[in-house]
Formats: C-alpha cells, sequence, structure tokens
C-alpha cells in the first residue's frame, strides 16, 4: 500500500529518522482506531500515518476496530487482548479509553491517543496511575494560551467577553476571566449571545454602544464569522479572537480575513514534518488530519523502547523519562502525562487558512 520508488527510498528514510531517532526499535503497535462509519476517514489517516512510520523502522502495525460505542466495549478489549502489543496508539473517542485504560493498569502497556481531551479522564489516569499519555493539549492550555494573548497584545484595550452558552464556550471565557482578573483586567462588556443565528446586529451594535474595540469570543466558527460580517456591516472596527473551535469548515458564511485563533497549526506546516510530509505525498499518501499525528506517535514510542531497553525500565516509564524529537516537534510529558510544552499558537485568517499572527512589532 506504502510501496515506494527505490529513487524515494532515501528521502523516506531521512524523514523517518529526523522524526524518529537513527537507532529506533521496532515494536508491535496495537492502532484503535474507526475502519467503517462517520469516522472511517479519519480512522484510515491514522492507520496510514501509522504503517508509514512502521514500514521504515520495521515495526508491526497491528489494526483494532473502534466503534466509539459504549456497548462495544467488551469486544474492543478482547481485540486488544488478542493483538497482544507492546502499545496501543490512536483512540479518537473517550468511550473507547474508558473501556481499555482500566485494563492496561497491571500490564504496562501504553496507550497513547491523538485526540482525547477530557481532563475527567486524565484524573483518573492520574489517580489510578494508568500508562495513558496524549499527544494533545488540554482544555486548560488552550485557556492559559488565551489569557496570555490578551495580557501581551491587549491589555491597554477595551476588552469584551462573549461565549454562546454552551458548556465548552462557556467554561473557555470563564477561564480566561479569571486569568485576567488576576493580573487585575477587567471586560467593558460581558454577555451570552445566542448561537446558530442567521445575524447577530444586535449583538454586534451593544458591543460597539459599549466601547468595546477587542473581543474574545468563546464560540464556534460560524458564530464568529457572522459576527464579524455583521461588525463590517454596522461600520464597526472589532478584532475578534476565538480558540481552536475556530479551526472548522469555513460554512456557511466565510470568515474574515483578520480573525485571530489560538489554535493548532496544521501538522505538515511545522518545519519538523517538511520532509516526511514531502515523502507521503511522493508515496501517494496525503498528510493531512491525523496522519502525521499517527506517525508521529510510532517515532515517539520506537524511541521510547530504545530508552527503555537501554535504562532496563518499562515502556509506560520510558515515555516519561527525556525529550523525544517527532514531525510535531519535541514532545515532552510532566508527571500527569501531559504535555509540557503548550503546542498552540496565535494564528490569523488569510485567504482562506490560518497562519502565525504577526508579532506585535511587526
Amino acid at each position: 500500500m506504502f510501496r515506494v520508488l527505490s529513487v524515494l527510498l532515501p528521502v523516506v528514510t531521512l524523514a523517518a529518522a529526523n522524526a524518529s531517532g537513527a537507532t529506533a526499535a521496532g515494536l508491535k503497535v496495537g492502532v484503535v482506531a474507526p475502519v467503517e462509519g462517520p469516522l472511517a476517514l479519519i480512522g484510515r489517516q491514522v492507520l496510514e500515518g501509522a504503517r508509514f512510520q512502521a514500514e521504515a523502522r520495521g515495526s508491526e502495525i497491528v489494526a483494532i476496530p473502534e466503534t466509539c460505542e459504549a456497548g462495544d466495549a467488551e469486544a474492543l478489549k478482547a481485540a486488544v487482548a488478542a493483538a497482544a502489543a507492546e502499545a496501543l496508539v490512536g483512540f479518537l473517542c473517550t468511550e473507547s479509553l474508558e473501556a481499555i485504560l482500566p485494563t492496561l493498569g497491571g500490564t504496562g502497556v501504553p496507550a497513547v491517543s491523538l485526540s482525547v481531551r477530557s481532563d475527567v479522564l486524565m484524573e483518573d489516569v492520574r489517580k489510578n496511575g494508568w500508562p495513558f499519555y496524549r499527544l494533545v493539549p488540554s482544555a486548560r492550555k488552550e485557556t492559559e494560551k488565551l489569557a496570555s494573548v490578551i495580557l501581551e497584545r491587549w491589555k491597554g484595550e477595551p476588552l469584551a467577553l462573549i461565549d454562546d452558552g454552551t458548556i465548552h464556550g462557556r467554561d473557555l471565557v470563564e477561564g480566561v476571566r479569571s486569568a485576567l482578573a488576576e493580573t487585575g483586567l477587567t471586560p467593558v462588556f460581558s454577555d451570552t449571545y445566542r448561537p446558530a443565528q442567521e445575524q447577530q446586529v444586535s449583538l454586534v451594535r451593544r458591543l460597539g454602544r459599549s466601547g468595546a474595540t477587542h473581543v474574545l469570543i468563546g464560540g464556534d466558527r460560524s458564530d464568529v464569522a457572522i459576527i464579524a460580517r455583521d461588525a463590517a456591516s454596522e461600520k464597526l472596527a472589532l478584532t475578534l479572537l476565538g480558540g481552536e473551535a475556530l479551526d472548522a469548515a469555513d460554512q456557511p458564511v466565510p470568515l474574515a480575513d483578520g480573525v485571530l485563533a489560538v489554535t493548532l497549526p496544521e501538522a505538515e506546516t511545522l518545519p519538523e514534518a517538511v520532509q516526511t510530509a514531502a515523502a507521503m505525498r511522493a508515496a501517494n499518501l496525503v498528510p493531512e488530519g491525523y496522519t502525521l499525528p499517527a506517525f508521529a506517535a510510532i517515532g515517539l514510542l520506537e524511541q521510547a523502547k530504545d530508552r527503555a531497553l537501554k535504562d532496563g525500565t518499562p515502556l509506560a516509564d520510558a515515555l516519561a523519562k527525556a525529550p523525544y524529537s517527532t514531525v510535531l516537534g519535541t514532545i515532552r510529558f510532566d508527571a500527569g502525562h501531559e504535555l509540557t510544552d503548550n503546542p498552540y499558537r496565535l494564528m490569523v485568517w488569510r485567504q482562506g487558512r490560518f497562519v502565525d499572527a504577526p508579532l506585535p512589532t511587526e
């Protein structure tokens, strides 16, 4: 499936070496990902990325179907047991982890999720000592980055904090509000708007009367796009900032250029991923979605196995022992098995894509 012409093999080898270390050991990895249904596309991305790295390093991939249904817990546990893998990767759904993690506690088999953000789940991980790590940041990291952006760039600006009333939107804005309050910064306007409306002119006018010029929005991309459109129609200059929810489909109303978001950059745009992404394209594999994160997870585990063999420690413990170089950048885990570094960036929407926002002095 991932046959590469002989002239391209040096490219693949170099990319894999840069991402995983020249002495990475092969290992048997169970890849838990959807193979059918609405999530089959991203499940295929996970499997393709994992296999691409595994082929370069002699690791073995065992596909384990993930249904994301709580009622399929026993079938998933049986499939994981039958795989007899040294590590598990994937887990796009919380339901799958809730089924598997309690069974891994005494096995020493580490599990690495590419997408699950649940902070409640991580509390259980820490409490029970489960060998679970994740390559995505916690919700707390998003809040921390938003607060730092406001403090670094907007401290002297009239600030508004608004949210759509959903649990995520409200929690995000309240987390930022609390962080700002500790520094003595208070907004000139706060409100909860009704989401999924065709227009937000009334909200925009209230923002205008408040004197706010900079607005943090805890809401989805569609609502932010409508607010930006209506602000422009009202001739009101507002600088809008949202969270990762803005990184979504650009419809039905296109997002206006200049809207800011604290989000994660596309993996293929990272400097560490350039060579690997090119090698994937040469092998007719599109490096999008979860393809590069899955590639990174396998490389991370291979390096950790080298470390485990060198130190005589379990693989699960080795994951937290050192920084590891991957196509996603350097990965470090803290004592709670969370990413040590905050990968969120301030980005701006320009000509159909999010790009890094310029520095304040630029």
